[in-house]
């Protein structure tokens, strides 16, 4: 077993026996500076760890991607393509099924656009030793690259930022050239449609893609002409999010969706029976496979509910042994929390609004304290499972709301879309209203009032108490966004950073008129600031302008700046910094008794 493990409050990349003496297992610290951003199983012995760093790069500061392998039996660490001097070095388009160790893997060679290495080419790479060659060479514009479950190279994705057009280039079954077969302006909203995986000995191929109900789903296309062979998957109420495949690539095992009551449905028949017997052993929990074994019989499943982050078993589909391995918080154990259920109110232009409430346990259920908590993103949503910020403060006496608002994934793309133009107004509007049904239900004490959040849920907790000065006592930002047309110019030397500019240009005509630096004037309640210095999504910088704005006009400002804090507070200590430091302020300013 391998994965990110909290080890005296901080976290450990681990390889370890499912069964028997851990002690024997490997145990290395994340790179200073670095974030993991996933970890993979090459063969039974070793394992490639992709991570990413915002590092600065001339007179910029760049996201910077590299990849390591690990071997299970000595710890030894190998930087696999580090001597590129690329931007991005990991991009893993094959891992062998047969347990031998070259992967391929799409690299840059040069930062310069205007040296032929700034194009990744693909190589394949020893991830024990290192060793390298290249196996399709970069070509101009040629951004990204894929491959089949095989091994084989089949598509280029091209792409010119000055026009945001991108192109696909495919590789037809047997053969060496690749041709241009599809192109869209991104910026238009256009769309590749990009096979994830190719029907062996032909040139069809799984895509998703967005059907005539509005939502995505999953199609067999012909690739070279486009056009449709089969509808794979598809749900009229759900849209498809991530597909899950077998290890090495080669079917398609499930696909996780948007529905809240059921995300998860397994199309092959092993699973979806083996999902059967775990939702069996314990009605009602969430159940979640993290992992599983190349032949489908050894998994590693989750049973939580949303208020509890769950425990962790080792479930052998042969013998039915179902193993307690860990508590994904060993203090809580399998204690409930607060309980928590999805609710449903209509915006003030009678869009139909959902959310999470969690209503604090052993409290009287009417006149409570609210904290409002937006989701961050803002292209994200939350769901009905364990939360521990949410928990936290349900614990601590408040109804806690979460509010999906307009622009938000999951309620298909006319919902997402309807955040366009809209942030900062009808966006945060719906936040406002989420606050005003609780008070009218009773839940909420309209006086005790406030709004925290993280990232996107930063800047709404900022533009929150700027914009409706009168609705909150207090608002907590999390690694906020204060100032946006600093933010959205900052794309770290990405290759499509006029296109992602321009996606946030399309969320507000006007960025300066909704940044909350730009409105300290109007604001009235006093403002907490939570930002971690190793923050490599949200620049520390913003939250650090905006605390010096708000002190020079005499505004009631608190900053924590966590010197070893990533965007997700994942160490240990950096947790405890951040919810004493909420605790402490909401205590002040919003008391729950």
């Amino acid at each position: 077993m391998a994965g990110l493990f909290g080890i005296g409050g901080e976290q450990r990349i681990m390889m370890m026996p499912i069964v028997g003496d851990r002690s024997k297992g490997v145990m290395i610290a994340v790179p200073d500076q670095t974030q993991v951003a996933w970890i993979r199983w090459v063969g039974n012995d070793n394992v490639i760890v992709g991570l990413s760093a915002l590092l600065p790069v001339e007179t910029d500061r760049w996201y910077i991607s590299r990849l390591i392998g690990i071997d299970r039996s000595t710890g030894k660490i190998t930087k696999l393509l580090w001597d590129l001097g690329g931007q991005n070095a990991s991009d893993v388009l094959w891992i062998p099924a047969d347990g031998s160790k070259e992967i391929l893997v799409a690299a840059q060679s040069s930062i310069y656009s205007n040296i032929p290495g700034f194009w990744p080419a693909v190589y394949r790479v020893d991830v024990a030793t290192g060793r390298k060659r290249v196996v399709e060479k970069g070509r101009a514009d040629v951004v990204d690259w894929g491959a089949d479950h095989l091994g084989r190279v089949r598509f280029g994705i091209g792409y010119r930022d000055t026009t945001t057009k991108s192109t696909l280039l495919f590789r037809s079954s047997g053969e060496r050239a690749l041709r241009v077969i599809d192109s869209a302006k991104l910026g238009d909203e256009e769309e590749l449609t990009i096979p994830f995986y190719f029907v062996p000995d032909s040139n069809r191929g799984f895509v998703i893609k967005e059907n005539a109900s509005g939502r995505s789903a999953v199609v067999e296309i012909d690739i070279p002409t486009g056009k449709d062979v089969r509808t794979v998957y598809a749900d009229d109420e759900a849209d498809v999010e991530r597909v899950l495949m077998a290890s090495d690539g080669s079917k398609l095992l499930g696909v996780s969706t948007s529905d809240r009551d059921t995300p998860l449905r397994w199309l092959d028949p092993a699973m979806a029976a083996h999902q059967k017997t775990l939702e069996a052993a314990s009605p009602n929990s969430v159940v979640r496979v993290e992992s599983f074994s190349d032949d489908q019989k050894k998994l590693l499943v989750r049973f939580s509910t949303p208020d509890n982050p769950g425990l962790l078993f080792y479930f052998d589909a042969v013998t039915g042994d179902l193993i307690k391995l860990a508590a994904m918080n060993d203090t809580l154990d399998g204690k409930r929390l607060s309980r928590a259920k999805m609710i449903q109110y209509k915006a003030r232009d009678g869009l139909e609004i959902e959310g999470v409430l969690t209503m604090p346990r052993g409290r009287n259920s009417k006149n409570l304290p609210l904290v409002v908590m937006p989701h961050g993103g803002p292209w994200a949503h939350d769901t009905l499972t364990y939360d521990y910020w949410a928990q936290f403060l349900a614990e601590r006496g408040y109804a806690v709301l979460q509010p999906n608002f307009r622009g938000s994934t999951g309620y298909g793309i006319a919902f997402e879309k309807a955040g366009q133009g809209q942030l900062g107004f009808a966006m945060q509007d719906d936040i406002t209203d989420g606050v005003r049904w609780a008070v009218a239900e009773g839940i909420a004490d309209p006086k005790r009032v406030c709004i925290v959040g993280g990232s996107y849920g930063g800047y709404a907790a900022m533009w929150g108490i700027a914009k409706d000065p009168d609705l909150y006592r207090c608002a907590v930002s999390i690694n906020g966004v204060a100032n946006l047309r600093r933010e959205v110019n900052d794309f770290g030397g990405m290759i499509r950073k006029r296109l992602y500019r321009g996606q946030w240009q399309k969320m507000t005509p006007d960025f300066a008129a909704v940044s909350p630096i730009n409105a300290i004037a109007r604001i009235k309640a006093p403002l907490l600031l939570i930002h971690g210095k190793k923050d490599v999504t949200v620049d520390h910088a913003q939250s650090a302008r905006m605390y010096s704005a708000m002190t020079k006009a005499g505004k009631a400002v608190e900053f924590v700046s966590v010197p070893l804090a990533d965007h997700y507070f994942t160490r240990e200590a950096d947790r405890m910094t951040l919810l004493t430091s909420i605790e402490r302020f909401l205590a002040k300013h919003n008391p729950p008794d």
